[in-house]
């Protein structure tokens, strides 16, 4: 059991740090690639979603990874799309350096409200693909990854100690001015609590309770992605550098940026 435990939190952290230095790297790269990067996450989103329906009544081990990553790969689509600024908003301009309260508000809203629209059609292909099936790891995933980042993105806009706007790509520059930066916010102490005790409640039965096999790597693989946005909380807030993990998918940001002003010859 503690074998198969370990191979499930080996598999979760590097499919959550990998993917998403991947996406970082190419959301970085010139808008000429871009094209090709949509068209090749379409695929494999659509590839993922034909997954979720293989293996919905398959309660091995096996299928429990294939759905996590099937989830994975799904939630990779709208991540892409968003930091491509394919799926982003109406909005796409800075905040009005005077907007305050619901007009701040407002304005953020519509930054990003087709990728709010975004998430909610894929949260729905994802539980028709698995429909009444037994194997929900897939659902579990993607429900998770969603409410930790909606927990995120009003973090961020209430007010982090760290930002993250490193991760933005150049032609999203303007959704910095929708962050704000603070010690903490109001509804932090909430989020972080409540993830962390997920993540606690998770292991603490995976531990505690006796499961089969198909039960011990799926909630090896939740608990896991839990602590990993638990982490991802903690880090806006601590005086720590946020995108310490993913520098190097961060390299193409810097490229870029460094072939855009004029005279600067980016590093080979």
């Amino acid at each position: 059991m503690t074998g198969t435990i370990a191979l499930a939190v080996a598999f979760a952290l590097f499919a959550w740090w990998f993917s998403t230095g991947v996406i970082l790297y190419l959301d970085g790269l010139p808008p000429r690639t871009f094209p090709w990067t949509m068209r090749g996450a379409t695929v494999l989103a659509g590839a993922a979603l034909w997954g979720l329906v293989h293996t919905r009544h398959d309660l091995s081990m096996a299928g429990a990874y294939c759905a996590f990553t099937c989830a994975l790969l799904v939630w990779a689509w709208q991540e892409v799309a968003f930091l491509l600024g394919v799926v982003t908003g109406p909005r796409r301009v800075a905040c009005p350096p005077g907007a305050r309260g619901w007009r701040r508000t407002s304005y953020a809203v519509q930054a990003v409200l087709y990728h709010e629209f975004a998430l909610i059609v894929l949260a729905i292909a994802v539980m028709a693909c698995v429909g009444p099936g037994d194997n929900r790891v897939g659902v579990w995933t993607y429900m998770m990854l969603w409410v930790m980042r909606q927990s995120a993105k009003l973090n961020v806009f209430l007010g982090v100690r760290n930002l993250g706007e490193q991760m933005l790509p150049p032609h999203l520059a303007y959704m910095k001015t929708y962050f704000r930066q603070r010690p903490m916010n109001v509804l932090f102490p909430f989020s972080v609590t409540l993830t962390t005790g997920a993540a606690g409640a998770v292991w603490w039965h995976l531990l505690q309770v006796p499961t089969g096999p198909y039960e011990t790597v799926a909630l090896a693989l939740i608990g896991t992605l839990l602590a990993a946005g638990a982490l991802e909380h903690w880090m806006l807030v601590l005086p720590l550098p946020s995108d310490a993990l993913w520098r190097w998918g961060l390299q193409s940001h810097r490229r870029e940026r460094d072939e855009s002003l004029p005279g600067v010859t980016p590093p080979a």
